[in-house]
This record gives C-alpha cells, sequence and structure tokens, in this order.
C-alpha cells in the first residue's frame, strides 16, 4: 500500500533493538513528521500523533480491528478474538470478558485476595532489603492473583509468562520475534484446549464464567479458548512492566516518590496515570483501514494496515506541555494506554487494583528506592518494560 511521493513517510526501523530500548527519539521523529507516516521498511502507516490516535480508536469502522497485527497471517490467526473481532462479534465476546472482570465482581472476588499477597510478596521483599522488582514484585503480584482468578489449573502455570510474551511479540511485523511469537501463541491455544479445560477450572472463575456464558447460548462455545487467552495474554504482561516502570521511575525521581508518600490515597492512582502515560507498557496496536480515509497531508488508502502508536501519542507535545517529564501531579486521565473506544482494555480495573495495592505498602515502608547496577530493558515487538530491576531501599523509620 505504498504512498505517493509526496506523502509523508520515514525508513525509521521501529523494531530494532535499538528502537525497543529506546524508542522516543524515533517517536519524535514520526510526529515532526506528519499525522500519518508511511513507514518503508514494513509497508505499514504510522499514526504517532495524540488527537489521530485518539479519533482513529474511537473510529472502528474506519479503523478495523481486523487488522490488529501487523502480518496478515497473525490478523487471520485473531480472528473471533475480542481483540481481533469489530461489531457485532466483538459485542457478544466482550460482554463475557466484561462481566468476569467488573467492578462488582473484582471487589467481591479479587481484592481482599490481592491486599493479602501484595502485603506478604512485598513484605518479603523489603525483609530483604535487595531485590529484583521485576522478578520479586512486579511479576509476583499479578502471577499469584491473576491466575487463581482465571481459575487456571497448577499443571502449566510455569509457562504463562512466556505466552504471554509471545503473544505481544506476535503482532509485529515480519521479523524473528514475530514467527517466535506466533509459535508460543499456538502453544497458548494447545495448552487452553487440553490442559485448561472446563473440568480443570476453579469453580466460580472467570475462565468458568466463560464457559457458563457458552452453555446458556450467550457465545459459541468454539469462542471459549480465544477469550480465555484474551484473560491470559493482558492479565500479566501490561501490569507487570507498569509497576516495574514505576519502581524504575520513582527511583529516578525520588521527589516524585514524596509527593506519593505524603498522601498516598489521592497520589497514587494519579501516579499510575503518569506512569502510563510516560511508559506506556503497549507501545501500539494495530488497525486495518476499511475505505480510503484522509487524514492530514495523508490519504490512508483502503486496506492499508496502520499502527495506532499510543506509546508515542501519550508523549505529544500537542497534547501535554512538557511530556519527556514526570510528573504525578499532572494526572492525565485521558491518556490513551489502555486504548480507546469499544476495545478499551477490559482487564483496566484490574490493573488498577493490583497497582494501588502494591504502591501502598511500598509507600507505608520505603522512603528511597536506589537501582543497583544496570536495568534490563526487555525487548519484545509491543511490549514497553523491563526484565531485570535490581534495588534497594532505605525503610522508612
Amino acid at each position: 500500500m505504498s504512498p505517493q511521493a509526496a506523502y509523508p513517510s520515514s525508513d525509521v526501523d521501529l523494531f530494532s533493538d535499538e528502537a525497543l530500548a529506546d524508542p522516543y527519539p524515533y517517536y519524535e521523529r514520526l510526529r515532526e513528521a506528519g499525522t500519518a507516516v508511511y513507514l518503508e521498511s514494513i509497508d505499514v502507516w504510522a499514526l504517532p500523533r495524540y488527537a489521530e490516535v485518539r479519533a482513529a480508536a474511537a473510529d472502528w469502522a474506519t479503523f478495523s480491528n481486523a487488522g490488529i497485527a501487523l502480518t496478515p497471517e497473525m490478523n487471520e490467526a485473531s480472528a473471533g478474538t475480542v481483540l481481533g473481532a469489530d461489531p457485532p462479534v466483538h459485542e457478544e465476546r466482550r460482554r463475557t470478558l466484561d462481566y468476569g472482570l467488573s467492578p462488582r465482581l473484582l471487589r467481591q472476588h479479587a481484592q481482599a485476595s490481592i491486599e493479602q499477597r501484595t502485603e506478604e510478596i512485598v513484605g518479603a521483599a523489603l525483609a530483604r532489603g535487595h531485590f529484583d522488582a521485576v522478578a520479586d514484585l512486579a511479576h509476583a503480584v499479578p502471577a499469584s492473583v491473576v491466575i487463581d482468578l482465571i481459575g487456571l489449573p497448577q499443571e502449566g502455570r510455569d509457562r504463562l509468562a512466556a505466552f504471554a510474551d509471545g503473544t505481544f511479540n506476535a503482532l509485529g511485523p515480519a521479523n524473528e520475534r514475530t514467527f517466535a511469537g506466533m509459535a508460543t501463541f499456538g502453544e497458548l491455544f494447545e495448552y487452553l484446549s487440553t490442559v485448561a479445560t472446563p473440568d480443570r477450572l476453579m469453580p466460580g472463575s472467570m475462565g468458568m464464567t466463560i464457559y457458563e456464558a457458552a452453555d446458556r447460548g450467550e457465545i459459541p462455545h468454539e469462542s471459549c479458548v480465544s477469550l480465555m487467552a484474551s484473560y491470559v495474554a493482558a492479565g500479566l504482561d501490561t501490569t507487570i512492566h507498569a509497576i516495574s516502570s514505576a519502581i524504575w521511575l520513582f527511583a529516578r525521581y525520588p521527589d516524585q516518590w514524596d509527593l506519593v508518600r505524603e498522601d498516598p490515597d489521592s497520589a497514587i492512582p494519579m501516579a499510575l496515570n503518569e506512569v502510563l502515560r510516560i511508559e506506556s507498557p503497549i507501545p501500539y496496536f494495530g488497525r486495518r483501514v476499511t475505505r480510503d480515509h484522509d487524514l492530514g497531508d495523508a490519504t490512508l488508502p483502503e486496506g492499508a494496515q496502520v499502527m495506532l502508536m499510543y506509546g508515542s501519542a501519550n508523549r505529544d507535545e500537542r497534547k501535554y506541555r512538557e511530556p519527556e517529564r514526570f510528573d504525578v501531579s499532572r494526572n492525565p486521565t485521558d491518556h490513551l494506554a489502555f486504548g480507546h473506544g469499544i476495545h478499551r482494555c477490559a482487564g483496566q480495573g484490574l490493573a488498577r487494583m493490583e497497582f494501588v495495592a502494591v504502591m501502598k505498602h511500598l509507600a507505608r515502608g520505603v522512603r528511597r528506592f536506589e537501582i543497583e547496577g544496570e536495568p534490563e530493558r526487555h525487548l519484545n515487538n509491543d511490549l514497553r518494560g523491563l526484565s531485570r530491576l535490581p534495588v534497594s531501599v532505605e525503610k522508612s523509620l
């Protein structure tokens, strides 16, 4: 779908190791280039600015989720899933997903468990004084809570993080990470079809609500595995990266941690919004244009593959003043890290609950974070986060 020569284009490779490690200079170049920029290396249009990304995310009729990935193979594999479907199929699948993640059910079934497990996990880390904020905190909390909420059997739980990570890799362009991720995505479906079967799910779990809805005729039985995959893929990595990015940021900006500690009840929800804005765990999602569409100085042709660049939009100078500055008092409630429109993140309520619980316990016990050694950046086609963050803490008196 190559554009005419007059249209904004770029030879930037957003999926090189260098760009994945530090994408923000690349995002800035794309925002400067135009409202829609053709990426020559992967035959994809990028939407890097806030206003256009938000508008496109709300316009599913023009920007179809049938193009959620950047390869035809993965888009075909995603067809019929919540992420890969548009109305009316999307509404049917989403109602079932939303029910298991409703605020009432989360308060009823998840809040007490999250509070208890978080207190244990944070307490154990602080007792040591030195820990890996990724493995010992950010990963430990959702891994110990979310998997039980989904109701998965003990068998195969150790593979879930790899399943989720591979699913996001599979959303990228035709590169080695994508092809490896496609294989892992297939393994996830195999696991859910043969191991995490209804007879082995925990009664009353979110997973069981999916099969119960199918038994009532509300959704097709063949959609159950893809809905289960949505819980697994979205319930781990995004929360893990948000928590670890927060600790990384608070270690670098101790004055912002002081603001959180002064009034945690008010400041922690604001801090989450700012963490998600400045370090969006999911940098983009794909879309497929259903008709010729004028966008600023470009016309996106029917069938064009598009990237809605949430990570870039959330740092757009046209939207946020001093967007590179981490400021928890900014409270950007209109950030796009959870998406926008009918495909907004279904699990954001659970993610917020986990983040608040972790930060609340840290605010009580930690005066300062110190990064020890060099943090390791996790390189994934469609996840932004750390794989290792060694820290020590100065405890509160």
